[in-house]
């Protein structure tokens, strides 16, 4: 049972929950009369932000994080972005990770050249650098860098650490960039919500079935959308801090910002374990707490779950799912159907029904969720002695770090698998977004990792392929390999009496290859670009001002990161901008890169001195009605900047890279139009990359793809409450449309209005 509270609620001695409105019963269980504002101050996530917060006003918080970490899709812009900006070293400790890119596979040396950037920059600037194939981002940040109290900010939406006592969050690499420069991040204080565990949970449930029981419940209402999940109760010391991780790396799918948990002595075997017993700090919400929800979770009630395409919040539990599998899957292909636009495409699940059960292609356990120690000892004891049969089903089990291969070898984990054909890879993130185990067209793969949003697994719609993930717990996984692929519940074969055996950190590996280079920067060392490593390109400063056209109109409820700027293969070419926003909504809109270009070239001209109107006749006209607006009489076309917008219901779901946002602007994009931004990352990311965070009421009826939308006096907007900014819809008849735009800090303001974060840092 999972059950979210209408109110808030008190948290009393960190066991027992009060409503909101009950303030007779806080007293009586504490002989104390708060307020709620004071009883906000007894959360976990209030003492960490005190401690990190530099501005002296908890309502507007400027944090200074402890550590860093990206990968090897997100680092080489970060670092390129700090340097043109001025950076001379990394200033906190800066983990750079290769577990994206790692193998190679396309492209020729633009992978490879990537990581040798990344070493030179750590031996240049005083970074960690882990090589391919040692350890999964997240994974290797849980074993060396979390601990007690800490904060950790990281450039991939899965930054996540709470089970260790660390708030971690995953931004865009503009945040990054920022602390790079000994600025700050700058955000209104959270909302804090209370994911209160009770009970025990069942031999054959693992983290990710608690996981996507979590996020099935919040996901769709927003319960915790930009808030901290705050994991309490006594439900928390009945699983290990292993179990933990593996449900907290997934609170990203809730849309929440942060996580935290409460520790114990698991969490301090764990960090004393790594050789970290001093990380360790007991972290407990204080004997009166208030939090702004509360998400109450009897884990013993929790069953196998699986969360079918096209999302994490898909949720259902496999017994029912089995029990009445026809309509359910119906409804998933209607969705495939819309989803890929293509009528040519013949994508089924029911086809995959066998005496009426769910027959599945593959199955894959990878990465920061699935990789743990525990999920593969797991997966493996129910798999000894098994097949995983003779027909299009297989199995790929990717530990998350080397340290965790090597304990699995010693157990005899990795040898049950093989021996029931598995096959066993290095650490790598690739099944996660479509860089490898890619399913054939009309697959269906069940996988313990993070996500399963659209065409996220590799597939291609726009050359008529379509496949599928469902996301499971790796034991559930094992128990449908063992089962030739006939989905499976663990709970159905589980042996009640194995207990995983003690985990055992050997860590010579990390030793001998990962460079220790935090504090030991050699400022004459030059950096290492390969042929596809590229800088920025010129971003104009933002005009009095702006006319926009419409190059791209989605009515999709949400717009994830990966129809933004696809996932897979692309992520090869993330070093170059120019050459990666080629990929700009291929798998959405197609035709959007062309349009936006279009517009680009106009503002370029405009920027060396040509007229725009000399480039698109068209926009004479434009202008001559754009004049006859009162207060627009004067307008000029060389003072108007003139950039793509465009227009999504909720865009930004998903993945934290600052991609999805830069590729718009590379190629012209000035700002976009929504309801509302599914996340907070995404809305900054825009922002950080010179674009205006545009929002409205109502359907977007009165404007297309190829509209002119002009927006006077923006700047001066900008210094306003934002609240209602006019904009003219400019066509046979002139329209007006209300835009705003919400909350935006003065630095905020600043940067878009410099164009971009590195103008802003240029001319400062």
């Amino acid at each position: 049972m999972v059950k979210l509270y209408d109110t808030g609620a008190y948290l009393i001695n960190g066991t027992t929950l009060v409503p909101e409105e009950d303030m007779a019963q806080v007293k009586a269980l504490t002989g104390k009369s708060v307020t709620k504002q004071e009883a906000k101050k007894g959360t976990m996530a209030y003492s960490i932000l005190e401690k990190h917060n530099t501005s002296g006003d908890m309502d507007k918080l400027k944090i200074k994080f402890d550590a860093m970490t990206s990968h090897d899709i997100t680092f080489v812009g970060i670092i390129q972005t700090a340097k043109a900006s001025g950076m001379t070293e990394f200033p906190i400790p800066y983990v750079l990770t290769n577990c994206h890119n790692s193998l190679c596979a396309v492209g020729g040396t633009i992978n490879e050249d990537d990581h040798v950037f990344g070493l030179s920059a750590c031996q240049k600037y005083g970074g960690i650098f882990v090589p391919p194939h040692i350890g999964v981002i997240h994974q290797y940040m849980r074993e060396t860098m979390a601990g007690g109290g800490k904060m950790i900010l990281g450039s991939d939406s899965h930054t996540r650490y709470g089970a260790l006592g660390t708030m971690a969050i995953g931004e865009g690499g503009g945040e990054l960039v920022k602390q790079l420069l000994r600025d700050t991040y700058d955000i209104a204080y959270p909302g804090v919500v209370a994911i209160y565990l009770d009970g025990q949970v069942n031999p054959g449930v693992g983290p990710q079935d608690i996981a996507i029981a979590i996020i099935t419940a919040v996901f769709q209402c927003g319960y915790v959308k930009n808030k901290v999940m705050e994991f309490v109760g006594p439900g928390v010391s009945t699983i290990t801090t292993d179990f933990r991780n593996g449900v907290d790396v997934m609170t990203t799918e809730t849309t929440c910002l942060s996580s935290i948990w409460r520790t114990d002595e698991d969490t301090k075997a764990f960090l004393t374990l790594h050789g970290r017993e001093g990380d360790y700090q007991e972290l407990n919400p204080a004997q009166i707490a208030y939090y702004d929800g509360v998400v109450y979770v009897d884990l013993s009630t929790v069953k196998p779950m699986i969360a079918l395409p096209f999302h994490p919040s898909n949720g259902f539990e496999i017994q029912k799912l089995n029990e009445n599998p026809g309509d359910i899957l119906r409804s998933i292909e209607k969705e495939a159907a819309k989803i890929s636009g293509n009528p040519d495409i013949d994508f089924s699940l029911t086809d995959k029904l066998v005496d009426g059960k769910l027959q599945v292609t593959q199955g894959i356990i990878a990465g920061c969720a699935g990789g743990n120690y525990t999920n593969v000892m797991e997966a493996a004891h129910i798999l000894k002695g098994k097949s995983c049969g003779l027909d299009y089903f297989s199995l790929s089990v990717y530990p998350s770090s080397q340290p965790v291969y090597i304990d699995l070898v010693k157990k005899g984990a990795v040898a049950d698998l093989m021996a029931a054909g598995a096959v066993l890879k290095t650490a790598f993130c690739g099944p996660c977004f479509g860089a490898g185990d890619t399913p054939a067209n009309n697959g269906f793969s069940i996988r313990h990792t993070t996500r399963n949003f659209p065409n996220r697994e590799g597939s291609k719609p726009g050359v008529g392929q379509m496949a599928a993930v469902a996301l499971m717990d790796a034991r559930s996984i094992a128990a449908t390999a063992a089962n030739g692929g006939q989905l499976t519940a663990a709970t159905d074969v589980v042996d009640k009496t194995y207990e995983v055996p003690a985990y055992e950190f050997d860590n010579r590996v990390y030793k001998a290859r990962i460079y220790q280079g935090y504090n030991k920067g050699d400022k004459g060392k030059k950096l290492v670009y390969g042929p596809n490593i590229k800088d920025w390109p010129e971003m104009s400063p933002l005009t009095d001002n702006i006319l926009l056209r419409v190059c791209s109109k989605i009515l999709d409820a949400v717009t994830t990161t990966d129809e933004l700027i696809p996932s897979g293969e692309t992520s090869s070419y993330r070093s170059n901008p120019l050459g990666l926003a080629e990929f700009t909504l291929s798998r959405r809109d197609p035709e959007y890169v062309g349009r936006s270009k279009a517009v680009d070239k106009i503002e370029k001209a405009r920027v060396a001195g040509r007229c725009p109107c000399e480039m698109e006749p068209e926009l004479k006209d434009i202008f001559d009605k754009i004049r006859t607006i009162p207060g627009s009489e004067n307008v000029k076309a060389s003072e108007t900047e003139v950039g793509s917008v465009v227009y999504a219901r909720k865009p930004g779901d998903g993945s934290a890279r600052e991609q999805a946002a830069s590729c718009q602007r590379v190629i012209g994009g000035l700002a976009n139009i929504c309801t509302e931004y599914a996340t907070k990352r995404y809305r900054s990311n825009v922002m950080n990359w010179g674009m205006l965070p545009f929002q409205m009421e109502g359907e977007p009826e009165a404007f297309e793809v190829g509209s002119y939308i002009y927006v006077p006096g923006i700047r001066e907007a900008l210094d306003g409450d934002m609240k209602g900014i006019k904009a003219y819809i400019i066509g046979d008849e002139i329209k007006e449309l209300q835009l705003y735009i919400t909350d935006m800090t003065p630095d905020e303001k600043k940067i878009v209005k410099a164009g971009s974060l590195i103008n802003f840092n240029r001319n400062r």
